[in-house]
C-alpha cells in the first residue's frame, strides 16, 4: 500500500520588519535562491534613487524566529497621490518546493501591497520555468507555480525590468573541461588576445569611472538606454563596500579597452555589467575578459557563473541575439524563469499606470521630436 506525504502546515504568520544588515544578510544567506538584488547593498543604492527599502522575513515557528521566507520589498510613492507601486526585484526568496509556504507568502505580499495602499506589487522569484534554448525542458514546479499566481489574480507582467532568461555556467568543472566544452571559435579567441598584448587586471574604484565612460560608449554604439553615470557609480560602490563586487579591466598597451563588473552572492558569480570601447576589438580582448571573470568566480568559491541576460526568443531579431551569440560560444545552460509578475491591489489604477499613462507618454515624446 502506497502513502501519499502529507503537506506541511502553517499557522498564520505575517512577515517582520527586519531592521539589523546584518540578520538581513543572514537570513537571505540561507533561503534556497536568495539573489543579490535581495542584499542590503542593492536595497541601499536605491533607497538613494526614490525608493524606500522594506525588509521582510517571515518565520512561522512557535519556539524560534528561524525565517523560511525574505523579501526585499521596494517601496516608490506616486508624486502628489497617497498611492505608491511596490517591488520584489528577484525575489521573494524561500523553498519554492514547499506548497503551503508559497500559500502563505503570496497571501502576506497582497495584504502588505493593500497596507501601504499601492497600485501592485511585483515580484520576479527565481522560479524556473524550463531549461535549453532552441528545445525546452519544462520546469513542473515553474508550471504550477505560474498556475497558482493566475489563481490568485497575478497577471504577467508586460514590464519585465530584469532579464527574464540567463546563461549559466557550472563552475564545478575543472578549467581544462570549461575550455575543452566552449566553441572552437570562442577557446581560440581567449587565445588570441592573449597573444595579442591583452592583459587583464582586477580594477579599484578609482577605475568605476574609466567603467562607466565605456558603459555610456557601449550603450550608444548598442542602441539601449541607461542611467545617468552617478546611479552605476553609486551601484559599484555598493557592491564593492558590501564585499560583493569585482572589477575586471582589459588593456592593451596599459590603455583601458572592456572591463566586466562582476557581482557574487552565495554560490553564484553573476557578470552583472560589462562595456567595451571600440579600440582594438580585432584583438578580441572580450573573449580573454569573459575568461578571467569565469576563472575569478572559481577562485571565490562560485559553482555557477550566471551570464545575466539571454534572449526572450531565441530568434535574430531578438534584441539580445548578438549577446546571446558571444555567450552562447561558452556553452553554459539556457535558464528560463517565469519572470516578473504584478497583483493589482487597484485594477483602475493599475490599468492607467501600466497602459495608458506610458502610450501618453510616448505620444508626448512623438509631437516632440517632430517639432
Amino acid at each position: 500500500m502506497t502513502t501519499t506525504q502529507q503537506e506541511p502546515t502553517y499557522r498564520a504568520s505575517t512577515f517582520k520588519l527586519e531592521k539589523s544588515k546584518t540578520a538581513w544578510q543572514q537570513a537571505l544567506a540561507k533561503m534556497p535562491n536568495g539573489h543579490a538584488l535581495q542584499s542590503w547593498a542593492w536595497a541601499e543604492q536605491k533607497s538613494r534613487w526614490g525608493w524606500t527599502p522594506i525588509p521582510l522575513t517571515l518565520a512561522i515557528s512557535e519556539s524560534s524566529w528561524e525565517p523560511l521566507a525574505t523579501a526585499m520589498v521596494l517601496k516608490r510613492k506616486i508624486p502628489r497621490t497617497p498611492f505608491c507601486i511596490l517591488y520584489v526585484p528577484k525575489g521573494p526568496a524561500l523553498n519554492f518546493k514547499d506548497g503551503p509556504l508559497r500559500r502563505v507568502v503570496l497571501a502576506e505580499l497582497e495584504n502588505i501591497a493593500r497596507r501601504e495602499r499601492a497600485i501592485f506589487i511585483k515580484i520576479d522569484p527565481e522560479v524556473v520555468k524550463s531549461w535549453g534554448d532552441e528545445v525546452e525542458r519544462p520546469s513542473p514546479l515553474g508550471s504550477k507555480f505560474t498556475q497558482e499566481l493566475k489563481d490568485r489574480g497575478w497577471r504577467f507582467s508586460d514590464e519585465q525590468i530584469q532579464f527574464r532568461n540567463t546563461v549559466e555556467l557550472d563552475l564545478t568543472e575543472s578549467e581544462e573541461n570549461l575550455l575543452a566544452a566552449m566553441k572552437s571559435k570562442t577557446r581560440y579567441n581567449i587565445r588570441l588576445a592573449g597573444r595579442k598584448g591583452i592583459v587583464v587586471r582586477s580594477g579599484t574604484e578609482a577605475d568605476f569611472p574609466t567603467m562607466a565612460e565605456m558603459y555610456a560608449e557601449t550603450a550608444a554604439r548598442d542602441g539601449f538606454g541607461i542611467r545617468p553615470a552617478a546611479y552605476y557609480l553609486d551601484a559599484w560602490q555598493s557592491f564593492h563596500q558590501a564585499g560583493m563586487g569585482h572589477l575586471l579591466i582589459a588593456e592593451y598597451e596599459d590603455d583601458p579597452i572592456a572591463a566586466v563588473y562582476l557581482v557574487r552572492f552565495g554560490d553564484r558569480v553573476i557578470y552583472m555589467y560589462g562595456a567595451s570601447t571600440d579600440k582594438e576589438r580585432q584583438r578580441m580582448p572580450n573573449y580573454l575578459l569573459q575568461w578571467e571573470a569565469i576563472r575569478w568566480g572559481k577562485t571565490q568559491g562560485g559553482t555557477v557563473y550566471d551570464f545575466w541576460g539571454a534572449p526572450d526568443e531565441f530568434v535574430e531579431s531578438d534584441r539580445l541575439w548578438g549577446v546571446w551569440r558571444f555567450k552562447a560560444g561558452f556553452n553554459g545552460q539556457v535558464v528560463r524563469h517565469i519572470g516578473a509578475w504584478d497583483f493589482a491591489v487597484r485594477p483602475l489604477l493599475y490599468q492607467l499606470y501600466t497602459v495608458i499613462l506610458p502610450k501618453y507618454l510616448n505620444f508626448l515624446r512623438g509631437r516632440k521630436k517632430s517639432n
